[in-house]
């Protein structure tokens, strides 16, 4: 009986020792795809010779780039005040950086008459800041994951069809997300500097009013108008991106054979 549950080796004429005997678990699931994943990897660097290699590294530096311009950006709108006498005039400044939420800055002039006032700025374009660096986030994770999976597993990425079709898909879809990302960006930096423009505050309430401010200054906008380009260049650097993936589709593959059998 025990040899028929636990299994007989006719040459010694013994019987086999279980899993149960020598206390080993059998593998589970998770366990097994583990182990797949371990056997099938293998480091391959010949693929960052390749234009599918290379063109991974490039989106990941340029999305830091991106996500670098518009993060560490600053900038400050400058009013001069003038105050009724005898108070002295004031120089009131604003900061502003990422997110750009201006409508959220608010400074008090210190002037003894009439009562304190306040200059308030206006504007929120957060939502078109926060957008872009998330789509800059996105692709960096993306990037890097696709690098490593480059180099890590590309026997099973070409024995699969499935997997050169996700990384087509994939990236298509952060392609279209930084057209939209740039565009929207485009638009919120077209409004930060309508917003900050001298001849649109010096109409605001505040600065008409008794030629409350004298002046108005604001900063350069080259970091900004830097972080549109390579929103914009970031898009094109996706799509073009898109031929060297499609290459290892089955799609492409398929065209391919009637043509290799008509020269053959």
């Amino acid at each position: 009986m025990a040899s028929q549950l636990q299994g007989y080796d006719p040459e010694t004429q013994q019987d086999m020792p279980s899993q149960y005997d020598t206390g080993m678990q059998p593998p589970g699931p998770s366990g097994g795809l583990l182990q797949n994943l371990k056997s099938s990897m293998q480091i391959n660097l010949d693929i960052f010779r390749e234009p599918r290699g290379v063109m991974r590294i490039i989106h990941f530096v340029f999305s830091l780039f991106a996500i670098i311009s518009i993060c560490s950006y600053d900038n400050e709108v400058t009013f001069s005040v003038k105050c009724p006498p005898p108070a002295p005039a004031n120089v009131v400044k604003f900061p502003y950086d990422y997110p750009f939420k201006l409508d959220h800055l608010s400074r008090q002039v210190a002037c003894t008459h009439p009562a304190d006032r306040y200059l308030t700025l206006y504007g929120d374009f957060s939502s078109d800041a926060e957008f872009f660096v998330a789509v800059g986030v996105l692709s960096l994770l993306g990037a890097a994951a696709a690098a490593a999976g480059y180099a890590l597993y590309e026997a099973k990425y070409q024995s699969n069809p499935l997997i050169p079709l996700a990384d087509f898909g994939g990236t298509a879809l952060l392609a279209l997300l930084w057209l939209s990302a740039s565009a929207a960006w485009a638009n919120g930096l077209s409004g930060i500097k309508h917003s900050t423009d001298p001849g649109i505050l010096m109409r605001t309430v505040q600065c008409a009013k008794d030629d409350f401010c004298t002046t108005v200054t604001t900063g350069s906008f080259s970091g900004l108008n830097t972080s549109v380009i390579l929103g914009f260049l970031n898009f094109f650097l996706w799509t073009a991106d898109l031929w060297f993936v499609y290459k290892e589709t089955p799609w492409f593959k398929m065209r391919q054979q009637p043509l290799d059998q008509q020269i053959n």
